[in-house]
Order: structure tokens, then C-alpha cells, then sequence
């Protein structure tokens, strides 16, 4: 029996069934990786920049094809899988722009004593080779932001893709091929764990840019030893709405930010504060909107919520719903499944200290949360071990900066939710959301060097 099963999270198909690579096929990968590097250091930033904006040209062309393999193997919509591959363009092509750019500096010795005549040259140099291990939400975007930005610093890649992502990242790599990357700098491979791991501790992988989730991070840390870490964990993100917020910006923000991919997304809406003044107001009108929500088949045109990735997550989304319930929670709309879909549901009154909203949910569920206070709003929203992003709406830019300055997050959004994301922004959080920082011109520095001449 072959080690995994690819299986359509909609219809429960089997796509299709694999064996996971060994430990000496890691090596070997390895190997070439290794030896790939003076292909890099022989390739001039141009044309670097060349084959990663042939590369975007190729998502676009190819966009059906990878947009219906994510959403075969993930549930995703259609239409959101689209959307997918037109940010993987955007983050492609930004990619191949700071391959140019990526400039040092001169510094002049006189600047203490004594004075040495000396000119110090600081240019950032690439680290060698990088593990890239991606989670299922966003396989080709996720996969694009850390193989451009990596490529783009002249660094050599290993990728590992979530295991059920394989065919996804398969078409995704012979793109790469296609737009002029040398084999020998690209190798894709889907090892187990144990052969993951001997990936992570191998003296010739330089730097680990992994996403998911903080129990395999903290494995890879603790396993990684003396290499550089780029972690883009999770987030249990606040979406606040101010009584003079734009209810239906804020409504509209939260169906987008939280509903979308089933809610599996790190950065989706996971916790509504809404003052008391509009709690009423907002919470009818996201009821009405969310009631005109097609449910249903992913694979057509006009479904906003499909099935999660697959039957234990969405038996731990449903048991975190009915235990906030069991507690005292109220039912506004959903609370419904059938297979792998759950309803997009809304609750109320759901107990701050219940798993729902105490931990990261992955899935398609609004706790709305009543508040008054702003200092304990802040005090609320900073409790939580994570701290990826945030939004608020309001009108008032004396709140906002209050807000800027004491949440302890990554990124606050002001009139937009927390799922706010463009592909050249910094983009990661603080304490258990992760180490570094993406958004590609800054992911290109977390993954080289500084290294100086002096002349």
C-alpha cells in the first residue's frame, strides 16, 4: 500500500496514491542542490530576474490547470484558487523586480577613530541552500513566495509541499523548469517526517522558510541547530468594528476574511470584537449577507464555501463549535455540517476562555465578542499567544495609532480586515506567529548575508 493517499476533500476521490521519499533520496537532492550552487553564483542577477518574470508569465497561462489541481486536492473554490494564481503572478513578478535591486551599501572608515582611510563595501550574498516547506491553504502562492525570493537572492532550493499539495507543486516546478531555472537549483521532494527531519539537520541546508503550524516549528527548531529560520506560524487575529465604523465595509470584510477558503487561513478574521453601540446592528447584517452564501461544490463557478482539507479538521472545527455552545454560546446562523463542509456559522456570547477563540480555529466560524472599553479590548486581544495581524474599522485616526502602537501584532489594518496581505509588504507576526519576516524584498534579505570588503 502506497504510503499516501491524495483524496478530494469534496467527493472523497482518490487522486491519487504515492510513496514518500527516503532519506537517500534527500541526500542525493541534496547533493545537487549543493552542486547547483556555482550554476547560481555563474547567473547574473538579470537574468535571475528574467526567468522569475517568465515564470509569472507561465502561472498566468497555466492558471486553469493549477487552479483546478488546488482545488481538487484542497477544496478550495475555483474562484478562489484563481485569485490564488493571480497573486502568485503578482508575487513572481516582484520577485524578478528585486532581483535587480538588491543593493549594499559603502560605508567610510572616518566615522570614528582612528581614521584608517578605508572604504568598507557591505553586499548581501545568498546563504546557500534553503528548505521551503509550504502548508495546503495557499500551495502555489505560498510556494511562489518562498522559492522567488530565494532564487532572486541566488540561493539553490529544496521544496517540500504539503502531501497533499504533490500534483500542485509538481506542475508548479516544471513552470520553474520551464522558465529557465536549472534543475540542479530546483528539487522538489515530499519525504515523511523522519526524512524531513534529516532534511532539517543536514550541515548543507542553510536556512529553513517554513509555514504552518507552531508544534512542527518547534520540532524544526529544535532539530535545526546553528541555520537561519524563516517561521510563518499562526494567528487567532481580531477584526475590532468602532460604533462609527462602516458596517457593511466591516461585514463584507469579515464574509471575505473569514469564510473564504473555508476560514482556513492564518490571517482570517478568527475574532470579532464589535462595540456594543452596532454589536445588534452588525450582527443582522452579517447574518443576512452570510445567509445569501452559495455552500457546496468547490468546483463550481458561484461557491463561496467549500470543505475543509479533509474529516479530522472538520471534526475539530465541530467539536470547538459545539463545546462553545455546550457553554452557553448562542447560535446566530449555521451550526450545520455535511461531510467535510460546515456551514458558515456566527455565535454569540462564546465564553472567552473557550478553544474556539482561545486557540486558532481553521475554519468557517464568527465568535462575536461584545466590548465597551478599549483597554480591555487590548488587553483581550493581547492574551492570546499569537500575535499575526489585526484590523479595525473606524473613523477615528487617534484610535487607530493607539491601536498600532499596543497590539501586540505584526501588521494592523485600518478599514480592512486582518487578511489584508499585498505580496511586497513585510508580512509575519510576533511571539508564537513566527520568526522574520515574507513580503518578497524582505524575505530576500532573511535569506542572504551580509558580507563586507574593505579596501
Amino acid at each position: 500500500m502506497a504510503d499516501y493517499q491524495i483524496i478530494n476533500p469534496y467527493n472523497g476521490e482518490l487522486i491519487e496514491a504515492y510513496d514518500f521519499h527516503t532519506r537517500e533520496q534527500v541526500t542525493q537532492a541534496i547533493d545537487t542542490l549543493v552542486a547547483g550552487r556555482k550554476i547560481q553564483q555563474a547567473t547574473p542577477a538579470f537574468q535571475r530576474s528574467n526567468i522569475l518574470l517568465k515564470l509569472a508569465h507561465l502561472l498566468l497561462e497555466r492558471k486553469e490547470d493549477l487552479a483546478r489541481a488546488i482545488t481538487e486536492e484542497t477544496g478550495k473554490t475555483i474562484s478562489d484558487s484563481r485569485v490564488e494564481i493571480d497573486r502568485a503572478y503578482n508575487t513572481a513578478l516582484a520577485s524578478a523586480m528585486e532581483a535587480r535591486n538588491i543593493n549594499g551599501e559603502a560605508l567610510d572608515s572616518d566615522a570614528f577613530p582612528p581614521m584608517r582611510e578605508k572604504i568598507g563595501v557591505v553586499l548581501w550574498k545568498p546563504l546557500g541552500t534553503v528548505l521551503c516547506i509550504t502548508p495546503f491553504n495557499f500551495p502555489i502562492n505560498i510556494a511562489v513566495h518562498k522559492i522567488g525570493p530565494a532564487f532572486a537572492a541566488g540561493n539553490t532550493i529544496l521544496f517540500k509541499p504539503g502531501p497533499q499539495n504533490k500534483r500542485s507543486a509538481e506542475l508548479l516546478v516544471e513552470l520553474c523548469y520551464a522558465a529557465g531555472m536549472h534543475r540542479s537549483v530546483l528539487q522538489l521532494l515530499t519525504p515523511d517526517i523522519e526524512a524531513t527531519s534529516y532534511a532539517v539537520k543536514h550541515p548543507q541546508i542553510q536556512a529553513i522558510n517554513f509555514t504552518g503550524g507552531t508544534a512542527a516549528a518547534n520540532a524544526i527548531a529544535a532539530n535545526a541547530g546553528y541555520k537561519k529560520m524563516l517561521f510563518e506560524l499562526g494567528g487567532n487575529d481580531p477584526l475590532i468594528v468602532m460604533p462609527d465604523a462602516d458596517l457593511d465595509a466591516a461585514v463584507n470584510a469579515t464574509i471575505n476574511q473569514r469564510f473564504a477558503t473555508a476560514g482556513q487561513r492564518c490571517t482570517a478574521a478568527k475574532r470579532l470584537f464589535v462595540h456594543s453601540e452596532v454589536f445588534d446592528t452588525f450582527a443582522e447584517k452579517l447574518v443576512a449577507a452570510t445567509a445569501k452564501l452559495k455552500v457546496g461544490n468547490p468546483a463550481e463557478d458561484d461557491t463561496f464555501i467549500g470543505p475543509l482539507i479533509h474529516t479530522a479538521a472538520a471534526d475539530e472545527v465541530q467539536a470547538r463549535i459545539d463545546a462553545a455552545v455546550n457553554s452557553g454560546a448562542n447560535v446566530l446562523f449555521g451550526h450545520k455540517r455535511e461531510g467535510n463542509i460546515l456551514w458558515p456559522t456566527i455565535l454569540s456570547n462564546v465564553p472567552d476562555d473557550a478553544e474556539l477563540v482561545a486557540e486558532e480555529t481553521f475554519g468557517p466560524v464568527v465568535p462575536l465578542r461584545k466590548f465597551d472599553d478599549e483597554s480591555e479590548l487590548i488587553s483581550l486581544i493581547n492574551s492570546s499567544p499569537f500575535g499575526l495581524q489585526a484590523g479595525v474599522f473606524t473613523q477615528n485616526l487617534a484610535l487607530a495609532k493607539r491601536l498600532y502602537n499596543q497590539l501586540d501584532v505584526g501588521l494592523l489594518a485600518v478599514n480592512d480586515g486582518p487578511g489584508f496581505r499585498a505580496e511586497h509588504f513585510p508580512f509575519g507576526g510576533v511571539k508564537e506567529s513566527g520568526v522574520g519576516r515574507e513580503g518578497v524584498r524582505y524575505a530576500i534579505r532573511e535569506m542572504s548575508y551580509q558580507k563586507t570588503l574593505v579596501i
